[in-house]
């Protein structure tokens, strides 16, 4: 789009930008008038549609909450929250790919001790376990690594007052070998909110809902880079059809059934349990 192509109404709607003195927000706001006016053209909006538009975003934020951010999801659906992630989280060597945190993450997870168990609610057991290292394989300890899923009724804690509190999240620190260990349950695949604006543009569109089964991540350690990511289950029907796109291949790992007694002794676990064992490779800030 060059300034030959742009529509003269266009052109005098940037020119009222031309006094702003903050140079980013005068870069943002020009390209988004430009794009949306380009929308506009391109579509041949009608002004029911427009209207249409106007009411499904007042929808979309009527819905937002202290436990919901209906806006995330909107954006998580329409794949830009997974662009933004991309532009600004491009990934380096080996180090491990990002995710989405997703809208229903919340603050307050509390720390436990190495190898605690988050599950206050029934399911598949399972230990996860690995450890934090940097680009040369040497160890990050310390660190802080936060961790959330859903029960198995798809719902996390901060959606379900039926659910104990703390159910399925808790906050680990790293040991002197970047080593770390959580038991909880094996995760499960579940819709996202179909009740508000963003479910009904999923029905209309002929999309599913459904997110493959997995669990948050969200490291932060001195020095590295801040990694927000997620694992996903291998096998699940829905790990190549993520309705928010978050899913990648390096990020899919297997459950392994673990049948050793003594290792369900050892991780105080019901014989058999899954496991499974993964490594984080963290990102050095740069100077």
């Amino acid at each position: 789009m060059n300034d030959e192509t742009i529509h003269p109404l266009t052109q005098n709607v940037l020119r009222t930008f031309a006094d702003c003195t903050d140079p980013r927000l005068k870069q943002i706001m020009t390209a988004l008038v430009k794009h949306l006016h380009a929308f506009a053209s391109e579509v041949e909006l009608t002004g029911e549609e427009w209207r249409r538009g106007i009411e499904f975003l007042t929808a979309t934020g009527n819905k937002c909450s202290g436990i919901r951010q209906e806006f995330i999801l909107l954006s998580d659906t329409l794949g830009l929250s997974i662009m933004v992630d991309a532009i600004n989280h491009e990934r380096t060597g080996d180090t491990t790919e990002s995710s989405l945190l997703g809208p229903f993450y919340r603050e307050g997870a509390r720390e436990e001790a190495f190898g605690a168990n988050i599950a206050r609610t029934e399911g598949e057991p399972t230990l996860i376990r690995g450890r934090l290292v940097d680009e040369r394989g040497a160890p990050v300890s310390g660190a802080l690594i936060e961790v959330w899923e859903t029960a198995n009724n798809g719902m996390y804690e901060g959606q379900d007052p039926d659910q104990p509190e703390s159910n399925l999240r808790g906050k680990f620190r790293s040991g002197p070998n970047g080593e770390y260990a959580f038991r909880t349950i094996k995760p499960t695949s579940y819709p996202i909110p179909t009740d508000g604006p963003v479910g009904r543009m999923l029905l209309a569109t002929g999309r599913h809902p459904m997110r493959p089964a997995h669990i948050h991540f969200l490291i932060e350690a001195p020095g590295y880079e801040t990694l927000t990511t997620a694992l996903y289950s291998a096998g699940d029907p829905y790990v190549d059809s993520d309705a928010v796109f978050g899913a990648k291949p390096s990020l899919v790992i297997d459950y392994v059934p673990n049948d050793s007694a003594a290792s369900a002794k050892e991780w105080d676990l019901p014989s058999p349990f899954f496991e499974v064992q993964r490594d984080f490779v963290m990102s050095r800030q740069l100077a």
